[in-house]
């Protein structure tokens, strides 16, 4: 990652050019008219609690340099950022010149809102989980909202777990998390009714380790399938020669013969919704996890891969015919925020 202080000196001498021209609200790989590529870029820093590597943040990243790589942003990033450090930052990206800054507050909501007032001209928009606040013009609110793709790829551990035991690890029970673990038992139900589940909390968003350990306590008390909502999980499953499905990202290159099924995230057409009303000049606070339902693109369930023709073809069919209805606005997964607990 290039030096923080150099991208801030870069962007304190970029004069930006706010176009009149709204940029369109493209799903999946945010590509733009070329006419509107012909506007300066807007100045977009990523500020970020945990590695880009990590599932949830990746995402932003991913689209963050897709949009750079099409000449519609300048783009610069801070990784790691410790919650105690975070206003700052935030602040160091704003009098640098930031028209856009995109990140994570739930570790910090009140502080981040405190510095958000202070910078009226410069555009937030911010992964929290709370809902946007007209006391707060120019922060919007965003949250990654999957739990299409993830009641979808609860059908298929549902009709490919043997015990009906399934293990379940996340990284904090808040509503983002909350919510996609709900979806997911919710799919599992469809095909396999009886299922348990053992839930479990690790108390960190990057902690590997941990979470691999809690794993092997689940398969140790007879779980056949994980749900891994945090990086390690897998490893155990691969490690114990049982199935695992994926959260956010798509890993079943890294365990072929693991991961099964996952529910993906796109966050480009966030991002591409909020460029638009940043180079227009309408950016206001506004809920933006809407962009993350199936019907927007927001998220899909990744390609069978290495399980095609493991999976029962009635759990197919129930697939196709749930995502269809989803799409079609005539099938709505519930969005339950509660906190799961083990069956």
């Amino acid at each position: 990652m290039t030096d923080r202080r150099t991208l801030l000196t870069q962007f304190s001498r970029r004069r930006m050019l706010m176009g009149t021209a709204g940029f369109a609200a493209a799903a999946g790989a945010g590509v733009l008219p070329s006419r509107l590529l012909a506007q300066e870029p807007i100045s977009v820093a990523g500020i970020y609690t945990v590695p880009v590597e990590q599932q949830w943040v990746s995402r932003i990243h991913i689209a963050a340099e897709a949009a750079k790589a099409a000449g519609q942003i300048s783009y610069s990033f801070s990784e790691n950022t410790a919650n105690t450090d975070y206003p700052r930052v935030m602040r160091e990206y704003a009098e640098a010149g930031a028209k856009l800054i995109v990140g994570e507050i739930f570790g910090v909501e009140q502080e981040a809102r405190e510095v958000v007032l202070d910078y009226p001209d410069t555009a937030f928009l911010m992964g929290s989980s709370f809902m946007p606040d007209p006391a707060y013009p120019n922060l919007a609110v965003f949250d990654n909202y999957i739990q299409d793709a993830s009641y979808l790829s609860g059908i298929i551990a549902g009709a490919l777990t043997e015990t009906g035991n399934i293990g379940m690890v996340g990284g904090f029970p808040i509503p983002e998390v909350n919510r996609l673990m709900h979806a997911f038992m919710a799919g599992v139900r469809e095909t396999a009714p009886g299922a348990e589940f053992q839930v479990s909390f690790i108390g960190s968003w990057f902690d590997p380790p941990k979470a691999k350990e809690t794993a092997f306590a689940m398969i140790e008390n007879g779980a056949d399938m994980l749900y891994a909502e945090r990086f390690g999980v897998s490893d155990a499953a691969q490690e114990q020669g049982i199935l695992a499905i994926g959260n956010v990202i798509d890993t079943q290159a890294d365990y072929p013969d693991t991961v099964a099924a996952s529910a993906l995230w796109h966050f480009e057409p966030t991002l591409q919704a909020a460029l638009s009303r940043v180079a227009d000049g309408s950016f206001e606070a506004e809920n933006y996890g809407v962009y993350s339902f199936m019907k927007e693109g927001g998220c899909s369930l990744a390609p069978l891969g290495t399980f095609e023709g493991k999976v029962p073809q009635a759990a197919l069919d129930l697939v196709a015919e749930r995502e269809a209805a989803i799409k079609a606005g005539t099938f709505t997964v519930e969005i339950d925020d509660s906190e799961p607990t083990s069956s």
